[in-house]
């Protein structure tokens, strides 16, 4: 049982999953969480379908139009007809047809739509197409973001309100022994370079002459030649080797994609879970989850975030007292994916 959860048993279900369970995705994070929570769990393995291709596999996710995604749809189908799942649990269909998502309820399966970005936000990706033809097919709805409440709401779509949340089998603290002479980063960023971060980023390095550490892919695409050399510590972290990255950082950074519509970051919740200190950007949403210099410490502009960032570096005490109650506050409100999964559960059972 992952801290925050209750004692009582969720009924047995029998679900199909249908996402890529890649080992480092928050999809095989889920699963993993679903099986604990006693679900018995089939996965229908969506990567299977991806074209070895590039030019196709490119297209295809770009614009997923029904001739290219008609295997996947049909063979769906077959699985829930074969499996016959009380659930069919979809990590963010992009793939699928209206006709698929309804001959599955009219099976008798309940279908659920968990999607941790944002098809309707100002990006207007075109890997939502399908998707924005399905969605209202879907029996029940699983909400991260505040912006999409008011929307299914006035959509009159059925949907349940969730946090973006951690994996307690990989997010969790280091040991009591850890402390600054195993932290080799001194102010770092694992991830990937949205919107003004690289701008930020080498405004921190560079203007304020602070020791910034990168992790992540793409850097190298937007960054010159130089300053990958200079900055870029590590390409993409996942599991373990991310949680790594998290204990062995001084300062952990994190911000919000503004055009995913985001009021809290998932990497927010993951740096907490393990114990980091974390410097966030100012939200509601992070005000909301986390006390303000008491659980995590928060920025509104490149100059705020300088000036904490001497001011925490050489306060390790500071920084240890702050990230242990940052941990304490994750674990004691259910920022963890067994709290959040199990009130998907509630709700298919009609209870919250």
């Amino acid at each position: 049982m992952s801290d925050g959860t209750s004692v009582r048993e969720v009924p047995r279900r029998q679900i199909l999953y249908v996402a890529d369970p890649a080992p480092g995705t928050t999809s095989a994070h889920r699963l993993a969480s679903l099986r604990r929570l006693g679900q018995t769990v089939t996965v229908f393995n969506t990567s299977l379908y991806a074209s070895r291709q590039p030019l196709f596999a490119a297209i295809r996710s770009r614009l997923p139009v029904e001739p290219l995604v008609r295997r996947i749809n049909r063979d769906l189908v077959r699985a829930v007809r074969e499996h016959k799942p009380d659930v069919v649990w979809f990590e963010k269909p992009t793939a699928f047809t209206p006709a698929t998502v309804e001959t599955i309820n009219q099976s008798g399966s309940v279908t659920v739509c968990y999607n941790l970005d944002n098809p309707f936000g100002p990006r207007n990706d075109g890997c939502w197409y399908q998707f924005k033809k399905a969605f209202r097919h879907f029996q029940l709805h699983c909400v991260p973001r505040t912006a999409d409440v008011a929307r299914y709401r006035g959509w009159g779509l059925p949907y349940v309100k969730i946090l973006l949340s951690y994996e307690p089998c990989m997010h969790f603290a280091p040991a009591d022994t850890w402390s600054d002479a195993d932290r080799d980063r001194e102010i770092s960023y694992i991830g990937h370079p949205y919107e003004e971060r690289p701008r930020f980023l080498m405004s921190l390095a560079e203007d304020h002459h602070l020791p910034i550490s990168l992790s992540g892919n793409v850097w190298r695409k937007v960054l010159p030649a130089q300053q990958f050399t200079r900055y870029v510590v590590s390409g993409f972290l996942a599991d373990d080797a991310y949680r790594g990255g998290i204990w062995r950082s001084k300062i952990n950074l994190s911000f919000i994609t503004r055009l995913n519509e985001e009021d809290i970051a998932h990497k927010a919740v993951e740096i907490a879970a393990c114990q980091g200190f974390l410097l966030a950007i100012r939200t509601p949403g992070h005000q909301e989850i986390f006390e303000e210099d008491r659980e995590a410490v928060f920025f509104s502009s490149v100059e705020e975030c300088a000036d904490k960032c001497r001011f925490y570096l050489p306060r390790p005490d500071l920084r240890e007292a702050i990230a242990r109650r940052g941990r304490e506050r994750a674990a004691r409100s259910g920022y963890d994916n067994d709290t959040q999964l199990r009130l998907v559960l509630d709700r298919l059972d009609g209870r919250g």
